[in-house]
């Protein structure tokens, strides 16, 4: 068998980093694990050809050359899947589609004409897919209940990426998250039971990727890292003389939930081994709101003190951040705004809410009446998908109001450096590898926030503060002021597109009053 495995185009949003990466010459944030890990499972014997549309597209002779093409999708990528899968069946090929949105949502992917769905897991439904092969069967959807033992899991292909096209490169220790967020899909695809890797198995990616002569940053993309935090410990315990036997050859990130903040032991050994960024999702600093999405876990201590705990140990934060929660009071902007001054975290991902598809979330906006079709596209310029308890006018014109001020470039540079000046400035190297993509970086950040706006003068300043007081974290600094020309840009397109879709809102009400105005006036 000839398989195409194809990763679809990525649109612009709040993780494609698209100007930084063109400013250092990449061309995309990270690969797709699943996919490549998929490719791992497949026979042997077969022929296997692998794209990722955000760093090279498939050729005509790629699509002349396959049996069977192979899709993974995520939800913000469904314009591009939806005609990745028509093209194939256009073509006469058989198109198999897999990953987290056809997963959720099957009925898109049979709708385009996909003959064979692998859902949930593919430790479990791989081998249904190609026992069906065998039986020569033209379609099928292949489900699993069962949550595989990711012990079992083989290696990622890594071997099929073009390495020096991504800033990070993707590995996995664990799946699932214990906590019950009303509006995270995570439960319903992974499980409330975090299940997780052997140290040896990890250890063995990673050597995989050090032999192969990657060097920066490497996502461990966990849905919950210290999820079960026994195992994580026996991890990081293994990885850290690993790391320091190689001399810190990656730069290691991965999401956690706040609650990294009561366990001391756990943040010494992320810090010790190589960890510098945590993502974590913050999502309001409204207790209320908090209490109403299920997210009890960010209310036992005090936010901010639990996020410069954090940074103070030499870890680096980005949060998520939510406005349109029911019952949430006017100001939510401000009060996010507010919130990421007091702790200088530079990265905010920051979006309106979105009712994913199976969440505890749909399920209660479903029985109430408020699901809405249409809007939903979930990215950082999309208007919810439901009826909010505010008005969404409200809503939007607030929420375009933070993220325009949370990226002004003065704030963000301000804000950044307190940051690290926060931070334990430890790291396990003085510097990470210095390369041409670097460079441009760098550069382009120099002249940019050095040179072109005003930012000139507090810019020159603070690049000599960290320089001098924390030298080992001034290659994580500029990177992050790199990452910033990304959302300087960005927050236009956000601007816009929210407008836009405003501005039909408000049509659509105006108009429905002008119905509702001219049948009174007829009645009367």
């Amino acid at each position: 068998m000839k398989a195409l495995l194809i990763w679809p185009h990525f649109p612009n949003s709040f993780w494609s980093y698209q100007e930084t990466l063109h400013l250092a010459g990449l061309r995309s944030t990270n690969p797709p694990l699943g996919l490549i890990t998929v490719a791992a499972m497949l026979p042997k014997e077969w022929e296997i050809r692998f794209s990722d549309r955000n760093v090279q597209p498939e050729t005509e002779a790629d699509w002349a050359w396959c049996d069977i093409v192979i899709i993974s999708a995520m939800i913000v990528q469904k314009a591009d899947f939806r005609n990745l899968i028509q093209k194939g069946i256009a073509l006469g090929k058989k198109v198999a589609v897999g990953g987290p949105f056809p997963t959720s949502v099957p009925e898109f992917a049979l709708e385009a004409g996909a003959h064979y769905l692998i859902l949930d897991e593919g430790e479990c439904t791989i081998p249904m897919f190609l026992a069906a092969l065998e039986r020569g069967d033209e379609q099928g959807i292949f489900r699993s209940g069962e949550k595989p033992d990711v012990t079992q899991t083989p290696i990622p292909r890594f071997d099929l990426l073009d390495l020096d096209a991504y800033l990070a490169i993707t590995v996995q220790f664990s799946r699932g998250c214990p906590f019950q967020c009303e509006f995270c899909d995570i439960i319903n695809l992974y499980g409330r039971k975090p299940r997780t890797k052997t140290p040896e198995q990890m250890l063995a990616e990673l050597e995989v990727l050090y032999q192969m002569g990657w060097y920066r940053y490497v996502f461990i993309v966990d849905d919950n890292f210290i999820g079960n935090s026994r195992n994580a410990k026996l991890f990081l315990k293994a990885l850290i003389p690993w790391m320091e036997e190689r001399n810190y050859p990656f730069i290691l990130l991965t999401e956690a939930s706040l609650n990294l903040a009561e366990d001391d032991e756990m943040i010494e050994l992320m810090v010790k081994a190589g960890f510098t960024i945590l993502f974590m999702g913050i999502e309001t600093p409204d207790t209320e709101s908090l209490l109403g999405i299920h997210k009890n876990q960010n209310t036992r201590h005090p936010l901010v003190e639990s996020c410069q705990k954090i940074t103070q140990a030499g870890l680096q934060i980005m949060s998520g951040f939510i406005m349109g929660f029911d019952g949430e009071r006017p100001g939510a902007g401000k009060r996010i705004q507010e919130f990421i001054t007091a702790t200088g975290i530079p990265q905010g991902q920051f979006s309106l809410l979105q009712a994913l598809q199976n969440t505890q979330l749909w399920q209660r906006l479903e029985k109430e009446g408020r699901l809405m079709n249409g809007l939903g596209t979930f990215h950082q310029g999309a208007i919810m998908n439901f009826v909010p308890t505010r008005p969404v006018e409200e809503l939007v014109e607030e929420y375009i109001d933070a993220f325009w001020n949370i990226y002004e470039p003065m704030p963000f540079l301000k804000r950044t450096f307190r940051h690290f000046m926060m931070m334990n400035g430890w790291r396990g190297r003085l510097m990470p590898k210095i390369t041409s993509k670097e460079l441009r970086l760098f550069s382009a950040v120099c002249w940019r926030q050095g040179v072109l706006r005003s930012t000139r003068w507090l810019f020159w300043g603070q690049f000599l503060a960290i320089a001098l007081r924390k030298p080992r974290l001034f290659y994580d600094y500029m990177t992050v002021l790199g990452v910033g020309e990304h959302f300087f840009k960005y927050r236009h397109e956000v601007r816009d597109q929210l407008l836009t879709q405003l501005a039909t809102v408000k049509q659509a009400k105006a108009k429905h009053q002008e119905e509702e105005n001219y049948q009174l006036a007829s009645v009367q």
